[in-house]
């Protein structure tokens, strides 16, 4: 597991991604959140005290126990599944920023749980993130994350625990004595990706590999993003497409665990830009569900392309963070079905009011599931001017 310097250079990286996240500047006295699972609580302690030596409040919750929320699901009445308890909403306006230290100690233990249940209680809790949207947008909030191992997630990875946490240590250059300096040399070429991308005049993309044939229109007022802080690790370059121009195949080579369920070779053909045909080797029902949690889940939030000179990457990890960062011999890209980012807007994010996101085809939805491949792909830009240019191949980007 992690040695104590790990755990400081880890809580090092993710106050540097958190100041990241942040349009607006930090100061003291700004309300930060930590939200961890039991396993990661000594990561949590050194972040709640470096918090304090920088003069922000830190606030701490403990996430819910593997048991504790199999019974919320197994026990709860309609009322309680949806229940939103005093002072949250009060607590989520007045926060500056939010860390999140994911670790779980199984990532199946609602295997049994009916899917609508979890979707209600999702939905019901979509006001808070709506809330820190807002803040987000206005420069007066910024988040990040991170994975902590968990002998749960190394188990169904098919990894040893070790094996498990080298992979983060080293995605994450923990082995370095100063790891921050990296991070910034990554951000610094994929800064210079993005203003290539975001200079050309884009119709759609169109993404092929063995098993997609898909075009993705990015649509008016977008913009490349990624590495912005707002996940460690982050090698993903992503924007939030036009949904409506979403036609054609797309396939996710690589499993998923989502709500403990295990999703595995999902193949979506769309049509006008929503999902009309779902097919999947294990899950498919789960599937089904989750593209019917609300109007929005069936239709495409983000497409994302991942360097593979940037990720080191190179196991399928149980774990979404670090699946859609893949690198290993092609790089990846993924869909994200559900929610789009506004961040990808290229106005002033306060300028974009729920009748404008639905106006430019921002998708708006309870869920976000990230959907990989990472098979050997090409993908090409149409450009306005009807000449075409291949941005990706073989997992690099062609900058």
């Amino acid at each position: 597991m992690f040695s104590e310097k790990h755990l400081d250079r880890y809580a090092d990286v993710l106050l540097w991604a958190l100041k990241l996240a942040r349009t607006g500047r930090f100061k003291k006295n700004d309300i930060v959140l930590i939200r961890y699972d039991m396993p990661a609580i000594r990561l949590a302690e050194i972040v709640f005290t470096k918090l304090l030596d920088r003069g922000l409040h830190p606030i701490q919750r403990l996430n819910l126990t593997t048991t504790m929320e199999q019974n919320f699901f197994r026990f709860s009445n309609d009322k309680q599944l949806v229940f939103k308890p005093p002072g949250d909403k009060e607590l989520f306006k007045h926060l500056n920023g939010s860390i999140f230290l994911h670790a779980p100690e199984s990532i199946t233990h609602l295997s049994e749980i009916d899917p609508q249940k979890i979707g209600k209680a999702i939905v019901a809790k979509k006001y808070l993130r709506d809330i820190m949207d807002h803040r987000d947008q206005a420069g007066a909030f910024g988040w990040t994350l991170c994975t902590y191992p968990t002998k749960g997630q190394a188990r169904h990875s098919r990894l040893s625990i070790k094996a498990y946490t080298n992979q983060i240590i080293n995605a994450c250059f923990l082995n370095r004595t100063s790891p921050v300096p990296h991070w910034e040399d990554i951000l610094k070429h994929a800064t210079a990706i993005k203003k290539w991308l975001n200079r050309m005049k884009v119709k759609y993309y169109h993404i092929e590999s063995e098993n997609i044939d898909l075009e993705i229109t990015p649509g008016e007022k977008r913009k490349w993003i990624g590495i912005s802080g707002h996940n460690i690790p982050s090698f993903e370059l992503f924007l939030s497409p036009d949904w409506r121009g979403t036609k054609g195949i797309y396939f996710a080579n690589l499993p998923s665990f989502r709500s403990g369920n295990y999703v595995k070779g999902v193949r979506l053909a769309f049509k006008k830009g929503a999902a009309i045909k779902i097919e999947a080797e294990k899950g498919k029902d789960f599937v089904t569900n989750q593209l019917k949690m609300d109007n929005g889940a069936n239709k495409i939030g983000e497409f994302s392309l991942t360097d593979k000179r940037f990720s080191r990457i190179n196991t399928f990890m149980a774990n979404t963070l670090f699946d859609e960062n893949y690198g290993g011999k092609y790089g990846n890209c993924h869909v994200a079905l559900g929610s789009s980012y506004a961040d990808t807007y290229t106005g002033n994010p306060k300028e974009l009011t729920k009748a404008r996101k639905k106006k430019l085809g921002f998708n708006d939805s309870a869920l976000h599931w990230d959907l990989i491949n990472t098979e050997k792909k090409r993908v090409v830009a149409h450009l306005v001017s009807g000449k075409k240019t291949t941005i990706y191949e073989d997992g690099k980007f062609a900058y």
